[in-house]
């Protein structure tokens, strides 16, 4: 399979090697965002044969333009609505409010609502890769 490296493109799939030599693969969603894929393969050649995902999270763009995560595929969105990342909670640990991001744009809401999304946060790709092997102590939820 041929590595292709270009510009970050929402649909781009890209292969994450682990450090137990196999790879995780992450598809660019808008908002910088990537989605993690349930399915994990034993060589970069093995993308996930399902939309399936472990976690959504924000990324922060150089490691996906530094080609240390090899451009694997391109899925195109269904429709443009499904390449929104889902809402997202953020915590202003100076005012102790809650809000939820979603699209660019932050609405108020309650600890309740929040307490099962993702943190609107950039994700970098050790927090990333901790999580998809087990270590989930970037989680919030």
């Amino acid at each position: 399979m041929k590595i292709k490296k270009k510009r970050v493109k929402i649909g781009n799939v890209y292969a994450i090697p682990l450090p137990d030599k196999k790879y995780a693969f992450g598809k660019v969603y808008k908002d910088a965002c990537i989605g993690i894929y349930k399915e994990v393969g034993s060589t970069i050649e093995d993308l996930p044969k399902k939309e399936e995902f472990n976690f959504i999270v924000g990324v922060y763009q150089d490691i996906l333009k530094s080609g240390k995560w090899p451009l694997v595929d391109y899925q195109e969105f269904p429709s443009d609505e499904e390449a929104w990342p889902p809402e997202m909670s953020v915590y202003d640990t100076i005012a102790g409010t809650y809000s939820i991001y979603y699209k660019g744009e932050f609405s108020p809401s309650t600890e309740e609502k929040c307490r099962n999304l993702e943190l609107a946060a950039g994700w970098d790709e050790n927090h990333i890769i901790d999580r998809i092997m087990g270590d989930d102590k970037w989680n919030n939820g």
